[in-house]
């Protein structure tokens, strides 16, 4: 596989970790919300609960320096073929033809 979008300062956790480490923080929440709404329907009021938050997410799911860079090539980047390149197209068409017919 490439290597060339892969920094050589962050080495990355094995795929099977991130996966249990994922699995145990879905299963945490998923705990919590359970305890949660059993507390509410006995002694909680709605008001008064607090949902559990996530704790851990991949690296990649929290970088915001990665998050801002990827927008920005976004946003220069764009595919030259769009409804748009059509649209210009046919009105350069149509100007043509107007010159040519007021022309003559």
């Amino acid at each position: 596989m490439s290597q060339r979008h892969r920094s050589e300062s962050a080495a990355a956790l094995p795929k099977q970790e991130l996966r249990a480490h994922a699995h145990a923080e879905r299963h945490r929440i998923h705990t919590e919300l359970h305890l949660l709404s059993n507390a509410v329907g006995t002694s909680v009021e709605v008001d008064d609960a607090d949902e559990p938050g996530v704790e851990w997410k991949p690296v990649h799911h929290h970088d915001a320096d990665r998050a801002r860079a990827k927008l920005d090539g976004a946003a220069k980047t764009r595919h030259w073929k769009r409804k748009a390149w059509k649209r210009r197209t046919l009105q350069r068409r149509a100007k043509a033809m107007a010159f040519r017919l007021a022309g003559s």
